[in-house]
């Protein structure tokens, strides 16, 4: 079975964003810590409705992280857990943490348009 943890991951620090990410059985695990404050909705332009469309799974280690999705938010604090499905947007606060799990290709996908729009 498969381990992976930040000392093991692949490491890449995109300047606001760090990220130690790594694909297991077609799932991208990724550690993401953020710097400064982020709204990824400037990230997500030339997506389908601008939005996330990749599903998250994932647990937050510190700070606050809120997920919108169809005009509701939904806040994560430490200790909290989360499904977030496709067409969402992310905001998360600095000094946020989290562990989360993807479909790697769509994940992919977005990550791409991200890069994109850097």
């Amino acid at each position: 079975m498969p381990k992976i943890s930040k000392h093991t991951a692949q490491f890449d620090d995109y300047g606001p964003v760090e990220s130690w990410h790594e694909e297991v059985g077609g799932h991208a695990v990724e550690f993401v810590t953020f710097k400064v404050d982020i709204d990824s909705t400037p990230m997500l332009k030339g997506l389908p409705g601008d939005q996330c469309t990749c599903p998250h799974w994932g647990y937050v280690l510190s700070g606050r992280v809120t997920f919108t999705l169809g005009g509701v938010e939904e806040t994560y604090e430490p200790g909290d857990a989360f499904y977030v499905p496709p067409g969402h947007l992310q905001r998360a606060d600095a000094g946020t943490e989290y562990l989360q799990f993807s479909p790697a290709e769509e994940m992919a996908v977005v990550e791409a348009q991200i890069m994109k729009n850097m």
